[in-house]
């Protein structure tokens, strides 16, 4: 099956935007746009085969320009928080947007989900897909080198959605791609996620500070309300977490290869999501800071813990960690990260 493009509105510098849809045998359809490489939509069948659309957004490209949640991102050039909005890599000192309070977040002001990516449809058997390209120019949102990346989007016959990630840079420079889609597996604005049944490949997180900084420690879940090594209700626990979940996990599988990192059911629907990733760590965020305040698709307020992400990553604030698994790609390497999310009803 060819892949769908049509026009989708003019992004804030002119550029014309467009829309990418993928469907598969099973009728998962996956719709995509160059402005920010973004997961527009997402909609998968449930137990009964009726599809629906299972991740947050708006309907119109303007919505996406105005976003500030991050929804359905392709989040750079490095994901999540680094304090003070500073680090120091071989000697010198850069400083980067403090759009988080004294923090740096998700790329800075004009992260990689508020640029026009270059797009190119790829077919193979039983898959179909999008690659996209941008060229992080020296210097951009304060980061050193010329960081040419792609994000390639492939939905497969078999229920899959896969995401992989390359990048090479001309400088050392850090680089933390991920996929910041918030989730609701009984479908986008059906009301919140404390009833999804969560588990994570992960005996350890690392716990943070007031600034949602980690504080360096790998601490166990054992016994504290950060444990879904078993599949646990996310409502379950989180009355016990000030301000929610918005955690990094430590998977045990230590990055490197696929391995399965999250399995979420949502009982409802009978709808299942299974994250793998080659990454060795990913950020359980439990929509904390949704208020109402955002009108999304369908005109549907997204409240408080209308959705939730699982950000495939290396570790928050890892350029100033560097017992952290190390973010840093220097010239002559590439920096490889694949997550697939695989669907599924029961």
């Amino acid at each position: 099956m060819a892949v769908k493009i049509s026009p989708y509105g003019t992004a804030p510098d002119g550029t014309k935007c467009s829309l990418y849809t993928l469907v598969n045998a099973q009728g998962v359809k996956a719709v995509l746009t160059d402005f920010g490489a973004i997961l527009v939509a997402l909609e998968v069948p449930d137990r009964k085969g009726a599809a629906a659309d299972i991740t947050l957004g708006y309907d119109t490209l303007e919505g996406w320009v105005k976003d500030s949640s991050y929804f359905g991102a392709t989040v750079g050039r490095c994901g999540n928080r680094i304090a003070k909005a500073k680090f120091t890599l071989d000697g010198k000192e850069y400083v980067l947007a403090a759009n988080d309070g004294e923090n740096h977040l998700h790329g800075g002001v004009k992260g990689f989900n508020k640029v026009v990516w270059k797009a190119k449809p790829v077919t193979t058997p039983g898959a179909r897909g999008v690659e996209f390209s941008y060229l992080s120019k020296d210097g951009e949102e304060g980061y050193p080198g010329n960081l040419a990346c792609t994000v390639t989007y492939m939905l497969t016959d078999a229920g899959e959605l896969s995401i992989s990630y390359g990048a090479t840079t001309d400088k050392a420079t850090p680089i933390n791609l991920t996929h910041h889609s918030y989730f609701n597996l009984a479908g986008q604005g059906a009301g919140d996620v404390l009833g999804h049944e969560l588990m994570l490949a992960a005996d350890r997180y690392t716990p943070v500070d007031a600034g949602l900084i980690p504080t360096g420690e790998l601490a166990p879940v054992k016994g504290t309300p950060m444990d879904f090594t078993t599949a646990t209700a996310i409502g379950a626990r989180i009355d016990q977490v000030p301000g929610g979940y918005d955690h990094n996990y430590v998977l045990t599988s230590g990055g490197g290869k696929l391995s399965l990192a999250a399995r979420v059911y949502e009982p409802t629907s009978g709808r299942v999501m299974e994250i793998s990733t080659t990454e060795p760590g990913i950020q359980f965020y439990s929509g904390n800071f949704l208020n109402g305040s955002v009108v999304g698709k369908g005109g549907k307020r997204y409240q408080k813990h209308y959705g939730f992400c699982l950000e495939t990553q290396h570790f928050p604030d890892a350029p100033n960690k560097p017992a952290f698994p190390s973010v840093i790609l220097r010239p002559g390497e590439r920096y490889t990260h694949v997550t697939v999310h695989k669907f599924s009803t029961r």
